[in-house]
């Protein structure tokens, strides 16, 4: 996979199509009997929308792929009332229709909607307040800064800073830094173990202190695809779903596998599925995301439309090192 458009494509599809598959069956219990796992692509059950419906996990991905595309940088103000408008007035949405929102997300766009704060300052810096909500959209602000010359200080600002505009704890923006680095290895080109490792020997002490770090222990002691599926939460904290997914993406050996393994660990399915999602379209490609599921997505002409237009952006004459 080279061109810049083969992996936003792969990433951003192996995102929304995990979403999609996980949404019916979001909140369910666990089930370990594989013969019951949830295979093909449905709809209604946990939600009532149909098949190929994805959730707020990709309508905030797709808005901030928006804004980057039509700013030519991130711009986190126009980000956050891209995500206002999704919010509000149901853009960005597969149906037309907002189903799904996380309470520190929406706490969030209401204080920015709703007083003069910059978008950076707008997000739970409570310890209480370390959902998923901003891990899960992180993808297009991975693929965008790889595409600049910055040094590991501004990127790790421009993750933390991204993350904050939903969620400014530091466990938070911790989760997506590690994610971020774990991507960067993946559109680096390495393969999936190489990537985990060497993104866990990432100099995270730098900028985060020895308790935050700790809650990433299991996860940054290279060990975290050794433990066994009853020692993985799939839970909406932040830690779990980071875990959750890089343990689906590093137990699979395909991108199918992958996406059956996460979603079926139940609670939140659609978010660990879409994070698992683009972490294995990056490392499978676009051609091995089964047909049959593609096939059922929804709005798949407004999606490629959107992926040509970011990536083009993320291709244009080389850019000079910023601070954002």
């Amino acid at each position: 996979m080279n061109s810049t458009n083969e992996k936003v494509k792969s990433g951003v599809y192996g995102f929304v199509i995990a979403d999609a598959m996980g949404v019916p069956i979001e909140f369910t219990r666990r089930n370990h009997f594989e013969d019951k796992w949830l295979k093909e692509m449905v709809g209604y059950g946990s939600h009532s929308v149909p098949e190929g419906t994805w959730s707020d996990d990709s309508s905030m991905t797709i808005a901030t792929m928006d804004s980057i595309q039509e700013m030519g940088k991130l711009d986190y103000e126009d980000v956050m009332k891209k995500f206002v408008s999704w919010f509000h007035d149901a853009q960005y949405t597969a149906t037309d229709v907002v189903f799904d929102i996380g309470n520190a997300t929406a706490k969030a766009l209401s204080k920015y909607n709703n007083s003069s704060l910059p978008a950076i300052e707008c997000g739970g810096k409570n310890e209480y307040d370390n959902g998923n909500g901003s891990l899960m959209r992180m993808l297009p602000v991975s693929m965008y800064l790889d595409s600049l010359n910055l040094s590991d200080e501004e990127r790790v600002e421009v993750v933390c800073n991204a993350s904050a505009m939903t969620h400014g704890h530091d466990i938070s923006k911790l989760g997506c830094v590690i994610y971020d680095r774990f991507m960067h290895e993946l559109l680096s080109g390495k393969d999936k173990e190489t990537a985990y490792k060497d993104s866990c020997d990432f100099n995270y002490s730098k900028y985060f202190d020895k308790k935050t770090l700790s809650e990433y222990d299991r996860v940054l002691s290279k060990k975290i695809d050794k433990l066994n599926v009853d020692e993985i939460s799939s839970s909406g904290f932040v830690v779990s779903t980071l875990e959750a997914a890089l343990w689906s993406t590093l137990t699979t050996n395909s991108y199918e596998e992958s996406i059956v393994k996460s979603i079926n660990l139940g609670d939140d399915t659609d978010t660990v599925g879409a994070i698992t999602g683009s972490m294995t379209g990056v490392i499978y490609g676009y051609e091995n995301i089964p047909q049959r599921w593609i096939d059922k997505l929804r709005k798949k002409e407004y999606l490629d439309t959107l992926i040509n237009k970011f990536s083009r952006t993320l291709t244009e004459e080389e850019k000079v090192s910023q601070k954002l």
